[in-house]
């Protein structure tokens, strides 16, 4: 038999006395597999690993230090991480490895802790990641088949893993670094892999426990693991492996701690208990295993959370908290605790403490007042909330429809059909179409959308004046009137591109032409906005057209300075009685909020973002409609679990 049953499994780092083991010379280095003792061999030895996931790319480069050492001190000797494309080639031949996104950096830091890496460099990685890492620009050929072996998209992905690879080739182990084996995704681009890499490289691959996939999905030559959660059976799940790789190690190479929200839907929990069951019984039987311990989004802005496809279109919240060992602000949970706990039964700790949560301040109410109750010339005075120390933040506002000559300096484009964001090469955010009535409408006209082509909420404005929502997969109609020549705008926001399920080329926009009464509107004035870069700028704080008289409909900017009690430490930011959009504090992009849909309602606001000492800029994009009395309240924990439901209300 291909797999002898449980006591085969549990006997996989116990090598026969009458094998003669594979022994290294001291200075070789090697990580190979043990096909007849079904184990790794490292520098000739049994090995196994027990690793988590961490994504650099969701931390902030201040906090690396901290959550890799955190996960070090669970007892992890390894951990997996991806790299996203579209993180690092943001335009066709554009690359950026600086700051937040030096890949190298995080790699050579985990090899200074002692921790071995397990890299999936994609060029598709899922990860709940726009698009799954693949970079929208390839969507500018309308025509391409993503994830095949369309030449035009193994082009370009043979043109970055020949600028990701070379940096990976001496972080490998076999050349003294740490990376001990590489995911590869398809039988296209193990050519690639074997030509930049080498040919000692450990390549493997991974896929459900079900049949189908494992047919689809492994590749001849490569060591083909699975992954699965807990509540699984065990002894079944590694049968599933068994019968694709009768002999080598038992992996689980994505051991599920938790899992993603999706917008309108219950925070997801795993029993810490659960969990960690599933971990013994699989170290039981030898396996090597790698978790999602540390999977967290921090700081990264709105460009990044993706979506899924499972029979509609389910945007990710911002928050990649995952119910994960590690939480979003890197604090060690009991999760993490109970995990450790297992590990100490099969293989000793590293001697230390673990490092403590990182301090949280509640830095309280924060009232935005009216910049026109202030004489001219003066200055805010500063006030104090019982909660602490606050100097108010004064309120200035624009309707964004007042500030297109800032966010899209370049000028409108003209059509006489809507184009999509990929027609326009605009990868994320808002894009402004803009018309008129072609007539005179007394009575209400049904303003229409198509089926899937809103792509994926449109604010839509006549006179300016805030009307509703178009949403995909939900209210596609409103009901409108005016007189010839009114004009009519729609703000198309990209709420992320698919990263699982079908359709993942997923074009973004208005994917067709909006009707009035079945009559197509044309003539289109068509404005790609670039908010980020005007707020990292420091737009809107340097110039802003008018003060706020509160209680705001439609899309409209709001911002205003507060002032830290002497500290910056990790805070979340509450939206009462705000409906839906994004937050910037001194420029940086801190993702959506959307108190109206949930579950999640704070935002996290890393330390390392704020100013100690002195003023902190806040802008916030509302999309729908600010509280009469708009405030902020900085508390010192998040708030996940509060689901509002979905609603096909137009103001939702």
């Amino acid at each position: 038999e291909a797999w002898e049953g449980a006591a085969g499994l549990g006997e996989v780092l116990q090598p026969s006395s009458s094998t003669p083991l594979l022994q290294a010379s001291p200075s070789a280095r090697s990580f190979q597999l043990d096909y007849e003792h079904n184990c790794f061999r490292k520098d000739g030895a049994p090995f196994r690993y027990i690793s988590g996931s961490i994504h650099y790319a969701r931390v902030p480069r201040p906090a690396w230090r901290d959550r890799l050492l955190k996960m070090y001190m669970s007892g992890l000797s390894a951990v997996q991480v991806y790299v996203p494309w579209n993180y690092h080639e943001t335009l066709p031949g554009v690359y950026d490895f600086t700051g937040n996104r030096d890949v190298e950096a995080f790699l050579d830091l985990t090899a200074e802790l002692g921790l071995l890496v397990i890299l999936r460099p994609g060029p598709y990685i899922c990860a709940e990641w726009e698009m799954g890492g693949l970079p929208a620009w390839l969507l500018w050929k309308p025509d391409i088949i993503l994830r095949t072996s369309d030449p035009a998209y193994l082009a370009a992905v043979d043109s970055w893993l020949h600028i990701l690879l070379p940096k990976i080739k001496p972080r490998l182990y076999q050349h003294g670094g740490n990376i001990i084996s590489v995911q590869v995704r398809c039988w296209h681009l193990l050519g690639s892999f074997r030509a930049v890499l080498g040919s000692e490289v450990l390549l493997f691959t991974t896929d459900s426990t079900r049949a189908e996939e494992l047919r689809c999905g492994t590749l001849q030559g490569l060591y083909a693991t699975v992954d699965f959660g807990p509540g699984s059976n065990v002894t079944e799940a590694f049968g599933a492996q068994r019968r694709v790789e009768p002999k080598g190690p038992l992996v689980n190479s994505e051991y599920y701690t938790g899992w993603l929200d999706y917008w309108g839907e219950a925070h997801a929990s795993t029993s810490a208990a659960w969990v960690a069951q599933g971990l013994e019984d699989m170290l039981q039987l030898g396996a090597s295993i790698n978790m999602q311990v540390s999977p967290f989004l921090q700081l990264i802005s709105l460009a990044w959370p993706g979506a899924d496809y499972k029979d509609q279109y389910k945007p990710v919240t911002t928050s990649y908290d995952y119910d994960a060992p590690l939480s979003e602000a890197g604090d060690p949970t009991e999760k993490l605790f109970a995990i450790r706990t297992v590990i100490s039964k099969f293989q000793p700790l590293p001697v230390g403490p673990m490092p403590p949560a990182s301090p949280k301040y509640a830095y309280g109410w924060v009232a935005l007042q009216k910049v026109s109750a202030y004489p001219e010339g003066g200055t805010a005075p500063a006030w104090h909330c019982s909660t602490g120390q606050h100097p108010s933040l004064s309120l200035q506002y624009a309707d964004l429809l007042d500030v297109l000559d800032v966010l899209c300096p370049s000028g409108p484009i003209q059509s006489q059909f809507p184009l999509t964001f990929e027609a326009l090469k605009q990868a994320h955010g808002f894009v402004v179409y803009h018309t008129q009535l072609p007539r005179d409408v007394p009575d209400p006209a049904t303003l229409s959308a198509p089926p899937h082509t809103i792509c994926d909420r449109g604010y839509v404005m006549l006179r300016k004046e805030y009307q509703g929502t178009l949403e995909r997969d939900g209210q596609t109609t409103l009901h409108v009137t005016g007189r010839a020549g009114d004009t009519l705008d729609i703000l198309l926001e990209n709420m992320g591109r698919i990263s699982f399920g079908a359709n993942t080329s997923d074009f973004k926009g208005l994917l067709g032409n909006l009707s009035l009464n079945s009559r197509p509107l044309s003539n289109w004035l068509i404005c790609p906005l670039a908010i980020d870069t005007a707020v990292q700028q420091g737009w809107p704080h340097t110039a802003l057209p008018k003060s706020s008289s509160g209680g705001r409909v439609g899309p409209a900017f709001y911002t205003g300075t507060f002032e830290t009690p002497g500290i910056a430490w990790d805070t979340f930011v509450k939206f009462p009685g705000w409906s839906k959009g994004l937050l910037w504090i001194n420029g940086f992009n801190l993702g959506r909020y959307w108190t109206r849909r949930g579950p999640q309602q704070t935002l996290f606001v890393p330390g390392s973002v704020l100013h100690a000492g002195r003023l902190n800029n806040i802008t916030v994009l509302e999309l729908q409609g600010a509280p009469p009395t708009p405030l902020l309240l900085f508390l010192d924990r998040p708030l996940y679990n509060r689901t509002l439901g979905r609603s096909t209300t137009a103001t939702e």
